[in-house]
């Protein structure tokens, strides 16, 4: 078997039973009959899917503010929902099936089928593979829950969660049960056991970067931390992987002409990357459509910050395509890194007054970000001002990564760092407010119509 392939047999199970693109998750119910994995090779296989278990959200790359297109481009996106998303219209999808959301559960299914299937082995898996798999499989389905929330769910408050629409957790093989939408809190109380759970289970290294070890768990608990506003755990958890040895690219290495800049994340290239995930594939992120960084952000590039070349490539006279992509593809990056990390870390230590620190690490990442020599190290006056920089640099260095979106979430509870985001489309303007019901995605319509949830409020 070739590396990230699965074999014939699971490939056309997947093919044929997988939840498609074009049909809701309820709507085209996978027998679990069908698909139960015999042994450990074939749960290694189902698990090792990369199209299914590394793909991620990608709808809110193009709602986030970082983007912005023509009249011209906006009409020529494949979609209705990639069109609806761009101008945060009430109704996203338009009766279309919506990736972002069938993808998620098209994991969280197959994570249970693994978890079904390892319970049942004669071994009782004990073995370090069968040990490993099942370690993969919660990980894998704490992310889902996780990507799901970020879109579905409103930002998290642990003052209100308990009262807060979340998602169906779904924890069994059993597609045709009809779950009601959890809480908000337990969602991320699901998110959590699942993560503490896979703890002792997964190893230190990886063959492959699509698969889960100890630095990547600890990497999306900062980051789910992050997003809960619990700074301390944030910290700790971001300080375990770099003091695991982290690895950040110098970017005075990488080709600043090249179309596609950083090395492949699969099999196992790009040292900056802990675990690779990559967002779902949409028309307004094609190479060739006219999608651009806007130039306040562009412009927010120094003449000497490599990342102004790395990041765009000019489309046509003046505006710049994003192809700062960290998989080294066609696809968008939303995995894990070490860049990311240390920005939380620096964020956590601003948060706290601890100045020296947060300084340290913004200047030790933009170091190897700026032409060689040519960097003076950032200072701060206060805690405030430490903070700014620090968010500045995040948007700057994370762009494109599918983060920008849950980071106007969370800041725009903060009156000091609260956006307006607005474009206009054929002489109309839109605008998102700070706060709006439009930062939560709606519930696709089918899933509406046959699992009798409730939908969110736009």
């Amino acid at each position: 078997m070739k590396k990230y392939r699965i074999n014939i047999f699971w490939g056309i199970c997947l093919a044929g039973l997988g939840v498609s693109c074009q049909k809701g998750f309820l709507d085209q119910r996978p027998d679990k009959a069908l698909l139960v994995p015999a042994t450990t090779a074939d749960m290694q296989a189902l698990l090792d899917n990369t199209d299914v278990f590394n793909t991620g959200p990608g709808l809110t790359f193009i709602a986030d503010g970082d983007m912005w297109t023509t009249d011209a481009g906006y009409n020529a996106y494949n979609t209705d929902m990639e069109r609806n998303s761009y101008t945060w219209s009430k109704d996203i999808f338009a009766g279309q099936s919506c990736p972002d959301w069938n993808i998620p559960y098209q994991q969280v299914f197959y994570a249970n089928v693994v978890l079904e299937g390892l319970a049942k082995l004669p071994r009782g898996n004990t073995d370090a593979l069968s040990r490993n798999l099942k370690g993969t499989a919660l990980f894998d389905r704490a992310l889902a829950f996780y990507n799901l929330a970020q879109l579905f769910c409103a930002p998290y408050d642990p003052a209100t969660a308990a009262a807060t629409p979340g998602i169906p957790v779904r924890l069994t093989a059993d597609v045709n049960s009809r779950l009601p939408r959890a809480s908000l809190q337990e969602v991320m109380d699901q998110v959590l056991a699942d993560l503490d759970a896979a703890g002792p289970l997964l190893p230190f290294r990886a063959a492959y970067k699509s698969r889960p070890t100890v630095a990547a768990r600890w990497a999306l608990l900062s980051r789910i931390y992050l997003g809960m506003g619990n700074y301390g755990q944030a910290e700790a958890f971001a300080d375990s992987v770099l003091a695991a040895g982290a690895v950040l690219i110098d970017y005075n290495t990488l080709s600043r002409t090249a179309t596609r800049p950083f090395p492949r994340a699969l099999p196992d290239g790009n040292d900056e990357v802990i675990f690779y995930q990559a967002q779902s594939s949409y028309s307004f992120a094609n190479a060739a459509s006219p999608t651009f960084l806007v130039p306040e952000l562009y412009g927010s590039y120094a003449v000497n910050d490599l990342r102004g070349a790395l990041f765009g490539r000019q489309l046509t006279p003046g505006n710049f395509k994003f192809k700062g992509t960290y998989a080294g593809s066609l696809l968008q990056f939303s995995g894990l890194a070490t860049d990311e990390l240390l920005l939380v870390r620096a964020e956590c230590r601003a948060r706290r007054g601890e100045l020296t620190g947060a300084m340290g690490d913004l200047n030790a990442l933009l170091v190897k970000r700026w032409a060689a020599g040519t960097f003076q190290p950032y200072r701060a006056v206060d805690a405030a001002d430490a903070l700014r920089q620090v968010l500045q640099e995040r948007r700057k260095e994370l762009v494109g990564r599918g983060l920008r979106w849950a980071d106007l979430r969370r800041l725009n509870r903060d009156p000091l760092f609260r956006l307006r985001l607005s474009r206009s489309v054929g002489g109309k303007d839109d605008t998102l407010e700070p706060g709006s019901p439009r930062y939560v995605y709606p519930i696709p319509e089918e899933e509406i119509r046959l699992g009798g949830l409730v939908q969110n409020e736009r």
